[in-house]
């Protein structure tokens, strides 16, 4: 085979860890994390969406959407589970517990349309932290 055809045929190859039901499920999660609109929980009302002083984001605009983070299943424990099961599917290796995230390896398994919620949602539910331009894991209860 020649070198241009390898070339094409590569293109229309699809990576078929993608199609496991662990990394499905992860990429169907992370599109069900936010609903539509404005956070309406108690404090985000009382304070007409003044967000100072909250240690986690509600409210998210993407590309010019606003939603807000469904707190009843983003959890940083429900997170993680998700992200274990889905990196275990991919790399065939455990997430490693602690120290840094490595984002783009997440990022090989999500859907591109959805990498713009990936690090809010990671963010905000306390899974990582950004430390020094990096994100570190954090121990989240399970």
């Amino acid at each position: 085979m020649s070198n241009d055809a390898k070339m094409t045929g590569d293109l229309f190859e699809v990576d078929k860890r993608l199609s496991l039901k662990p990394v499905v499920d992860f990429n169907s999660y992370l599109q069900a994390a936010f609903g539509d609109g404005p956070c309406t929980c108690v404090r985000c009302v009382a304070s007409a969406g003044d967000e100072k002083g909250y240690e986690y984001q509600h409210s998210f605009n993407f590309l010019g959407q606003l939603t807000h983070r469904r707190f009843a299943l983003t959890a940083g424990s429900d997170v993680l589970q998700m992200l274990k099961k889905a990196w275990l599917s991919y790399t065939k290796a455990d997430l490693p517990g602690s120290g840094d995230l490595a984002l783009e390896t997440v990022k090989e398994f999500v859907e591109p349309q959805l990498h713009k919620r990936l690090l809010p949602l990671l963010l905000a539910s306390g899974l990582v932290k950004d430390v020094e331009g990096g994100l570190q894991l954090q121990a989240v209860a399970a």
